[in-house]
């Protein structure tokens, strides 16, 4: 097999040699069921030197090895006896299509070049940063050079996470011509902030965003670095979450907003029937305190810690499902990772139009309480 495959090894190693080479590409699978289903080769530059990079594309994953050029001749090799018939070599100059029949007989086929660019040989392509502007300066993340301040990282890092869940939301659900959008507990703004420039003079958007914050000194900050922006339909204004009465909201986020706030906040958006609903809750305190003394049946919650975070997840668990009850599409997801911040959990709800069975969402929801012995969840006395 070799020898027959020789004509395709020599244009590989001249146009790896030269610098003409594009890609290779390895398809149609010689047996059906094959989990492997294609191959991609690119040519990277990581440390050690320029190599090859091997894309394998399973179908439930992808996996990524680098190769010397001798190296790579020789799985070329092994695939195309055992998993592939079919082989193209991109390069500059042409393409060869290499195919193999069923009984390994190799024929050849020379066209003209598909692509007459190369792609980047950069090992990892860097990731587009969604997040940029005065308001970063202005906050403290970026300083006078626009670079990141050190100590600001993790929180840059948030930001541009948080932007790119966003941008994956929006598609999921139907907007106004202007999008109105209230975030409670905003804090310092450093996400409001984003989600507005974001929206406004990246995607073009119509959009007015409203920040609710308790603490004054907060939002008169906030406004002001707003004004210096020129964030025209952006401001921030001093109230408890409970008295937002405004029942026009298309987006609900409610971002760390401590134990039962996150609560009020979901309230308000069911009451809005808000488009999406996007939370990261904290202080996970009114089911702990419910339970505290009450014995309980796993050993897992025999140990302190183990018992604060399983009932995180059953408090964040009846959320999702009463949101599920009101026509929401739920999800729960880590938002940044553990290394960042223990505060890492999002819950998503966006408006959908499937038929639920409510009253088998109730059960659901009375048989997690009663397995845990709680009484009531905050959610639950605001909606009835």
């Amino acid at each position: 097999m070799k020898e027959a495959l020789q004509k395709l090894f020599i244009g590989l190693k001249e146009s790896y040699t030269n610098d003409s080479f594009v890609k290779l590409t390895l398809s149609k699978v010689t047996k059906k069921g094959n989990k492997l289903a294609n191959v991609y080769v690119r040519k990277v530059r990581i440390k050690e030197g320029p190599c090859l990079q091997f894309l394998y594309r399973y179908l439930t994953n992808d996996q990524v090895k680098n190769y010397s050029l001798e190296e790579s001749i020789e799985e070329l090799e092994l695939l195309l006896t055992e998993n592939f018939k079919a082989v193209t070599l991109f390069t500059l100059s042409n393409d060869l299509i290499v195919l193999i029949s069923k009984k390994k007989k190799v024929s050849y086929k020379r066209t003209k070049p598909t692509l007459t660019i190369k792609p980047s040989e950069i090992h990892d392509k860097p990731k587009e940063r969604l997040a940029s502007g005065k308001y970063l300066q202005l906050l403290g993340v970026l300083d006078k050079e626009a670079m990141v301040i050190p100590k600001m990282a993790d929180k840059y890092r948030q930001i541009n996470k948080y932007l790119e869940i966003i941008e994956v939301q929006l598609k999921s659900v139907k907007l106004p011509k202007t999008i109105h959008i209230v975030d409670m507990g905003s804090g310092k703004g450093y996400l409001t902030f984003a989600l507005y420039d974001y929206l406004v003079n990246r995607c073009k958007y119509k959009v007015t965003i409203t920040g609710i914050e308790l603490r004054n000194n907060l939002v008169n900050y906030c406004n002001d670095v707003a004004k210096k922006c020129g964030f025209s339909n952006l401001k921030f204004v001093a109230q408890p979450i409970q008295e937002y009465d405004n029942d026009k909201i298309d987006i609900l986020i409610a971002l760390h907003a401590c134990d039962t706030a996150t609560d009020d906040a979901i309230f308000k958006g069911l009451s809005a029937k808000s488009e999406l609903i996007i939370c990261a809750p904290c202080c996970h305190k009114q089911v702990r305190q419910q339970v505290k003394g009450k014995e309980q049946n796993s050993p897992i919650l025999k140990y302190g810690i183990f018992k604060e975070r399983h009932f995180e997840m059953v408090t964040d668990t009846i959320r999702a499902l009463i949101m599920e009850k009101y026509n929401y599409s739920t999800k729960v997801f880590e938002f940044v990772s553990n290394e960042h911040t223990r505060k890492n959990i999002m819950l998503i709800g966006s408006k959908s139009i499937k038929k639920i069975n409510a009253s088998l969402l109730d059960e659901k929801i009375h048989e997690l309480k009663s397995s845990y012995q709680i009484d009531e969840h905050y959610l639950e006395s605001l909606i009835s």
